[in-house]
């Protein structure tokens, strides 16, 4: 009798969800794991449904929400298909507060063996809020509605002709993301491929897999991405096909990758990122290699205002880099704090790129050789790599101006400039590098050593030197007016922006320069040259200071972003 009755709930269950969809009333479905029932209709928490199978069931319908009990655990992953709002009307998939709890944690989805705790695929219009989502092992099961074997905490995958836009992901928990179980031994080989070709832990990404589809307006604020074997957060797409992408307040701390990588990406907004520990080995599983941040064929890309510290790996981990065949990626007002393989990275066929009013600190300690390291590394590093046994070329009309540069005196700051370089200018930027100062040759193939040709169309002027010997005697482009004098920085190895305010204000104020276009270059940097705004929100008035940080009018009394 028991499952008779079940029966006819379920088939109720189903019978109201054919009405809903007929009626095409936005509806509020209710979702407890422990006081739950999928035989009941899910309409309010009273009649609350039970498990995210019952909700994958659901035919969700513009302005429909998804409210999962807070505090409460979810196995398994929801798995929505085809599923699409409206900008006015979009999906919601969030919390409510269950009767009588006691307090408001998120609710938890536990998708070890699944995809992914949150799968959209060829969804739009979905807004997903306030969930703790865990995937630690399990391997893969089978009969999902994604066919690949990854693990990931939110997806989102198109694989089918269309526009696929409005996606908004707000005060998520995504940690502990891993494809394998605990004690799994990551083959070390892995970590000299370029981006791994096992099977891994990815954060939060998305992914484009049909050069017929546009991924577009995607939005994600107050994150926080915890201790998965690959990237944090990550954006794949043929080049063009995804567009208009809003990131601010995200936290990635623990990646075995990269903390934030974005290929094919037109048009994005990186800020107020705290990323920390990116190629992390604290799980026998993670990868082991991976910068803050990096680019790869992309156009019109700034991130700013934002922090990167302890990258590791034996092979690019900067700060942020920008890989090969990009256009308009901008690097502007970050803090750049202990990163194994340095601070700027600029590949090849690049072009107008720039780094500008960052603070770089004891980046690009690496030593070639040494731990495994097969790269070394670097505070300042234009390559022409655009592939294995390709030519090199570029990059062109590159900007570097207006950063401090600080290394201790136990590092030897290295520096790598192609011979391939079209258009470089270098100014108004402090280098105080207290150790030694050396040039890397030949760093990415040997294409990048003895090559005849040198950089071309260099502006390279008034930058401040801590000593005459910190820019390398062996590289042919050299500053045409260096200054040289001790900035005295409030507290030099500190790891915070106001710690490099220089003390010696007369040798920095009014000394820098306009940015000019470099010779040939009738584009310059997108939004222009000149900056309004230092690293500290200071405003930058007539003849900028030398380095990142301004000597505004109101300088004592500006809050500092970190």
């Amino acid at each position: 009798m028991k499952n008779g009755m079940t029966g006819i709930y379920g088939l109720w269950f189903i019978l109201l969800l054919l009405l809903h969809a007929a009626n095409g009333n936005a509806a509020s479905f209710y979702v407890d794991s422990i006081t739950g029932d999928d035989s009941l209709s899910g309409a309010n928490p009273e009649s609350a449904l039970r498990s995210l199978a019952a909700v994958n069931r659901i035919r969700l319908a513009p302005g429909d929400s998804i409210f999962l009990a807070e505090g409460r655990t979810f196995k398994g992953e929801m798995a929505l298909e085809n599923v699409h709002g409206t900008a006015a009307k979009p999906v919601l998939i969030s919390t409510y507060l269950p009767h009588n709890h006691p307090f408001g944690d998120r609710a938890l989805i536990d998708a070890r063996g699944c995809v992914a705790g949150v799968c959209l695929k060829n969804c739009s219009e979905i807004e997903v809020r306030n969930l703790q989502i865990t995937a630690n092992g399990g391997g893969m099961q089978h009969g999902q509605i994604v066919n690949s074997d990854l693990r990931c905490g939110v997806l989102v995958e198109i694989n089918s002709p269309g526009v696929f836009s409005g996606f908004v992901f707000s005060n998520l928990l995504v940690k502990d993301i891993f494809y394998e179980n605990p004690g799994f031994v990551r083959d070390i080989s892995e970590i000299r491929t370029a981006n791994g070709t096992q099977d891994y832990g990815w954060g939060i990404r998305f992914i484009n897999f049909d050069d017929h589809s546009v991924l577009r307006g995607i939005s994600i604020v107050d994150c926080e991405i915890q201790n998965v074997s690959h990237t944090g957060l990550q954006f794949s797409s043929p080049s063009g096909c995804l567009r208009d992408v809003k990131v601010s307040d995200v936290r990635v701390t623990s990646s075995g990758g990269p903390g934030v990588q974005m290929s094919g990406l037109d048009n994005g907004i990186f800020s107020q990122l705290d990323v920390n520990d990116s190629g992390s080995s604290r799980d026998s599983r993670d990868r082991k290699r991976g910068s803050g941040l990096w680019t790869w064929t992309c156009d019109g890309v700034i991130i700013e205002n934002s922090r990167f510290q302890n990258a590791h790996g034996p092979g690019d981990s900067c700060g942020v880099h920008i890989d090969y065949n990009c256009r308009n990626v901008i690097v502007q007002d970050n803090l750049s704090v202990h990163n194994a393989g340095g601070f700027c990275e600029i590949l090849g066929n690049d072009h107008h790129c720039a780094y500008r009013y960052n603070v770089s600190v004891d980046d690009g300690y690496r030593t070639k050789g040494v731990n495994g390291a097969f790269q070394e590394g670097k505070i300042l590093w234009l390559s022409g790599y655009v592939g294995d046994k390709k030519p090199q070329q570029g990059p062109f009309e590159t900007y570097f101006y207006n950063n401090t540069i600080f290394t201790s005196p136990d590092l030897t700051a290295k520096i790598s400039i192609s011979p391939t370089t079209r258009g470089l200018l270098i100014a108004n930027n402090i280098f105080c590098i207290e150790g030694k100062c050396s040039q890397v040759e030949g760093d990415q193939t040997a294409h990048d050593a003895n090559q005849e040709r040198q950089a071309e169309n260099v502006v390279f002027e008034n930058n401040l030197f801590l000593h005459p010997g910190n820019w390398p005697p062996g590289l042919l482009i050299k500053d045409s007016a260096p200054i040289i004098g001790n900035p005295e920085f409030k507290r030099a190895g500190g790891t915070n922006l106001e710690d490099y305010l220089p003390s010696n204000i007369y040798l920095v104020r009014g000394r820098g320069i306009p940015i000019p276009s470099i010779p040939g270059d009738k584009i310059g940097l997108k939004g222009g040259l000149q900056m309004d705004r230092d690293a500290m929100n200071q405003t930058v008035k007539g003849i900028p200071c030398l380095g990142a940080l301004e000597y505004g009018n109101n300088f004592q009394t500006a809050a500092t972003h970190y």
